[in-house]
């Protein structure tokens, strides 16, 4: 167990030291890359990161900054196999929202997550991709990932009610 933990430091260290880019002040796609990736959303989930760190929340802002198109995002704008991507990817979307929401602007992340529960189908369902402009579900269809990341930003949702609810309740007593 010692040996898988020393290693997961080893690789947590890494990450640290060569994802970071002070230039771009973010986490980028790639070891000295200036790339965005919305992917590095997921270092707070994943436990690499604390969601109140100012390297995280300088990241997320970034993400938004660089990949959002109208509350919708990119996972990156940099060509791949397939060319320069053209539509939102589904999943990517909600893992900002969550990032919002753990970095505190909880009410922002509100107001994305409403708008884009509007772009599904008429029974709640969700594609891979959403096109920008007109809003169209895109790729697989219906894909479980973005259903997925839905569930978990509602659970997230959730729980900071219930806290609140607690909260409310025991101010009461």
């Amino acid at each position: 167990m010692e040996k898988w933990t020393q290693l997961e430091q080893e690789i947590k260290n890494d990450i640290h030291a060569n994802a970071w880019n002070p230039e771009v002040n973010a986490f980028t796609q790639s070891y000295g890359s200036t790339d965005m990736d919305a992917s590095v959303l997921l270092m707070e989930s994943y436990g690499f990161i604390h969601a109140k760190d100012p390297k995280f929340v300088n990241t997320v802002h970034a993400v938004e900054r660089e990949l959002s198109n109208n509350g919708l995002l990119y996972r990156y704008k940099n060509e791949d196999d397939f060319g320069l991507p053209s539509s939102s990817f589904t999943i990517c979307t909600f893992w900002f929202i969550n990032s919002l929401f753990k970095i505190g602007e909880e009410e922002k992340a509100m107001k994305h997550f409403d708008k884009l529960l509007s772009y599904s189908n008429h029974l709640g369902l969700f594609s891979e991709d959403i096109d920008f402009k007109t809003k169209r579900l895109l790729g697989n269809f219906p894909q479980a990932y973005s259903h997925l990341a839905l569930i978990e930003c509602a659970i997230n949702f959730s729980r900071q009610e219930s806290e609140e609810q607690v909260l409310a309740s025991i101010s009461k007593l």
